[in-house]
């Protein structure tokens, strides 16, 4: 037991990243099943589709589970009414100012956690009341900060400035970097990419074969004129990165995204058109398996890791 499980009454400290159009009720389920805390990733749904998805959630699980709020969605008070109406005790929110909705969640007797990418904002989230923080380095798949801060320098500077716990994320797949990330002061592990490729992820299997097929290098982080994000390579990020060397204009950019353009990749598998969200890690990963595989291989990796170090010193 750590400060984690205690915080949300799991057996590992292993959360699962709330990934637009990959985190349904089946993976979130699946992951709190295994003794992490599965998150449902509002920010692809509407409003009814998130209910019906933690109705699903609660029906598959008796554990934990969670829900992540991108603060910047628009029909967001829809969201948080929902989260409250239907019970649920965990919220990650992220992409907006914490102070606006950590009081009156906290109020329903909610546990909050806001990811950062950044000292200011963690000290920010701690003044606003947060239960918990997520420290998220560069090297993660989706939006990102816009220092480009690695993992590896992020989450000691992090654990410095806050008194409140702190998870590590951002290129975070094994047990190895799980013991890494405590060495660096973090108290648990959020995963995203890992968990993407899963069988119960709902991610299209296009788009968890190309994660697998994925070498070293063949992510890049896009479009950082409007919101940082890393892509698995592909024709569409080509085009942006073309634009970009350019000098393109932010409305330039913004015609290029377009509407549904995740949708089309992630969820849909256009692996050339879609916009393919995805970590550094993904080189790592090849293979696809169940969530309990992944879950187990990563508790076993950590506690022969930590052996291996009892026996090693200077």
């Amino acid at each position: 037991m750590n400060t984690i499980t205690r915080l949300f009454n799991i057996k590992y400290p292993i959360i699962q990243g709330g990934m637009i159009w990959c985190s349904g009720w089946e993976l979130a389920s699946a992951v709190s099943n295994a003794g992490g805390l599965g998150l449902i990733g509002s920010g692809s749904m509407y409003p009814d589709i998130l209910r019906e998805q933690i109705k699903k959630c609660k029906q598959a699980t008796n554990n934990p589970f969670g829900v992540n709020v991108p603060l910047l969605y628009p029909n967001i008070e829809e969201h948080i009414n929902i989260i409250i109406e239907e019970g649920v005790k965990i919220v990650f929110t992220s992409a907006g100012n914490p102070k606006t909705w950590t009081n009156h969640l906290k109020s329903h007797g909610i546990t909050v956690v806001h990811v950062v990418s950044n000292v200011k904002f963690a000290t920010k989230c701690q003044e606003a009341g947060v239960d918990a923080i997520v420290a998220e380095g560069f090297e993660a798949g989706g939006h990102n900060g816009r220092e480009e801060t690695t993992t590896l320098v992020l989450i000691p500077q992090v654990t410095k400035a806050v008194s409140i716990p702190v998870m590590a994320a951002g290129g975070i797949g094994s047990g190895k970097a799980m013991v890494a990330a405590f060495a660096l002061g973090a108290e648990g592990v959020q995963i995203g990419s890992r968990f993407v490729t899963t069988q119960e992820s709902s991610a299209h299997i296009n788009f968890k074969n190309a994660i697998v097929e994925a070498k070293e290098g063949d992510t890049q982080l896009s479009l950082k004129q409007l919101t940082p994000v890393r892509l698995l390579k592909n024709s569409f990020s080509e085009r942006v990165s073309e634009l970009e060397k350019k000098g393109a204009s932010i409305e330039e950019l913004s015609n290029l995204l377009g509407r549904g353009r995740a949708k089309k990749g992630m969820f849909e598998g256009d692996l050339v058109e879609g916009e393919l969200e995805i970590g550094q890690v993904s080189g790592a990963i090849d293979k696809i398996q169940t969530v309990k595989e992944v879950v187990d291989e990563i508790v076993e990796e950590y506690n022969s890791v930590l052996k291996k170090l009892e026996n090693s010193y200077l």
